[in-house]
Protein backbone atom coordinates (compact mmCIF):
# COMPACT_ATOMS: atom_id res chain seq x y z
CA UNK A 1 0.00 0.00 0.00
CA UNK A 2 1.23 3.14 -0.93
CA UNK A 3 1.19 5.94 1.72
CA UNK A 4 -0.33 9.23 0.99
CA UNK A 5 0.94 9.18 -3.18
CA UNK A 6 4.75 8.31 -2.04
CA UNK A 7 6.36 5.67 -3.66
CA UNK A 8 9.86 5.47 -1.51
CA UNK A 9 7.97 4.19 1.50
CA UNK A 10 5.07 2.14 2.17
CA UNK A 11 2.46 1.68 5.23
CA UNK A 12 1.44 -1.59 6.49
CA UNK A 13 -0.89 -1.82 9.95
CA UNK A 14 2.16 -1.64 12.07
CA UNK A 15 4.97 -0.34 10.32
CA UNK A 16 6.30 1.59 7.02
CA UNK A 17 8.86 0.64 4.86
CA UNK A 18 12.02 2.69 3.84
CA UNK A 19 12.82 2.45 0.22
CA UNK A 20 16.61 4.26 0.45
CA UNK A 21 19.57 4.58 -1.46
CA UNK A 22 22.82 4.58 0.45
CA UNK A 23 26.06 6.18 0.09
CA UNK A 24 28.88 5.67 1.80
CA UNK A 25 31.96 7.27 2.26
CA UNK A 26 30.62 10.74 1.84
CA UNK A 27 31.52 14.06 3.78
CA UNK A 28 28.74 13.93 6.23
CA UNK A 29 25.25 12.32 7.44
CA UNK A 30 22.67 13.76 4.98
CA UNK A 31 18.95 12.52 4.23
CA UNK A 32 17.18 13.67 0.91
CA UNK A 33 15.86 13.95 -1.25
CA UNK A 34 13.98 11.34 -2.76
CA UNK A 35 14.39 11.09 -6.62
CA UNK A 36 13.25 8.29 -8.79
CA UNK A 37 15.44 5.71 -10.51
CA UNK A 38 15.85 4.68 -14.34
CA UNK A 39 13.62 1.53 -13.81
CA UNK A 40 10.69 4.17 -12.32
CA UNK A 41 11.22 3.28 -8.47
CA UNK A 42 11.56 5.93 -5.95
CA UNK A 43 14.59 5.91 -3.43
CA UNK A 44 15.47 8.40 -0.55
CA UNK A 45 18.98 9.26 -0.79
CA UNK A 46 20.72 8.77 2.50
CA UNK A 47 24.36 9.83 2.65
CA UNK A 48 26.41 8.38 5.13
CA UNK A 49 30.72 9.29 6.69
CA UNK A 50 30.74 5.96 7.57
CA UNK A 51 32.56 3.11 5.43
CA UNK A 52 30.21 -0.13 3.99
CA UNK A 53 32.65 -2.33 6.24
CA UNK A 54 31.25 -5.21 8.63
CA UNK A 55 28.23 -3.89 8.65
CA UNK A 56 29.56 -0.22 9.58
CA UNK A 57 27.23 1.66 7.10
CA UNK A 58 24.39 -0.94 7.95
CA UNK A 59 24.20 0.39 11.24
CA UNK A 60 24.76 3.94 10.47
CA UNK A 61 21.73 4.15 8.53
CA UNK A 62 19.65 3.09 10.67
CA UNK A 63 20.78 5.19 13.95
CA UNK A 64 20.19 7.97 11.62
CA UNK A 65 16.74 7.34 10.36
CA UNK A 66 15.75 6.56 14.17
CA UNK A 67 17.21 9.75 15.02
CA UNK A 68 15.27 11.60 11.99
CA UNK A 69 12.01 9.96 12.44
CA UNK A 70 12.23 9.77 16.71
CA UNK A 71 12.15 6.38 17.53
CA UNK A 72 14.38 4.55 18.76
CA UNK A 73 17.22 2.20 17.32
CA UNK A 74 15.20 -1.43 18.15
CA UNK A 75 12.32 -0.29 15.97
CA UNK A 76 14.50 -0.05 13.23
CA UNK A 77 15.06 -2.99 11.10
CA UNK A 78 16.92 -3.99 7.97
CA UNK A 79 14.25 -5.89 5.93
CA UNK A 80 16.78 -6.30 2.72
CA UNK A 81 19.58 -4.88 0.92
CA UNK A 82 22.59 -5.80 3.34
CA UNK A 83 25.40 -5.15 1.31
CA UNK A 84 23.74 -3.34 -1.54
CA UNK A 85 23.32 0.59 -1.78
CA UNK A 86 19.59 0.26 -1.80
CA UNK A 87 18.52 -0.96 1.49
CA UNK A 88 14.63 -1.20 2.80
CA UNK A 89 14.42 -0.62 6.45
CA UNK A 90 11.19 -1.25 8.28
CA UNK A 91 10.14 0.96 11.23
CA UNK A 92 7.85 -0.15 13.49
CA UNK A 93 5.33 2.57 15.84
CA UNK A 94 2.57 4.19 15.09
CA UNK A 95 2.42 4.70 11.75
CA UNK A 96 0.02 7.66 11.39
CA UNK A 97 2.71 9.58 12.96
CA UNK A 98 5.82 7.42 10.69
CA UNK A 99 4.06 8.74 7.51
CA UNK A 100 4.46 12.31 8.59
CA UNK A 101 7.68 12.67 9.79
CA UNK A 102 8.32 10.56 6.57
CA UNK A 103 7.00 13.17 4.18
CA UNK A 104 9.02 15.36 6.28
CA UNK A 105 11.82 13.59 5.58
CA UNK A 106 11.52 14.09 1.49
CA UNK A 107 10.96 17.42 1.57
CA UNK A 108 13.49 18.69 4.02
CA UNK A 109 17.35 17.99 3.92
CA UNK A 110 18.81 17.01 7.08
Amino acid sequence: MSAQGSSWFRASETRILLCLRVTPNAGRDTIGPAETRADGSSVLRVRLVAVPDKGQANAAVIALIAKALGVPKSAVSLASGQTSRIKVLSVSGDVAQLCGKAHALESSAM
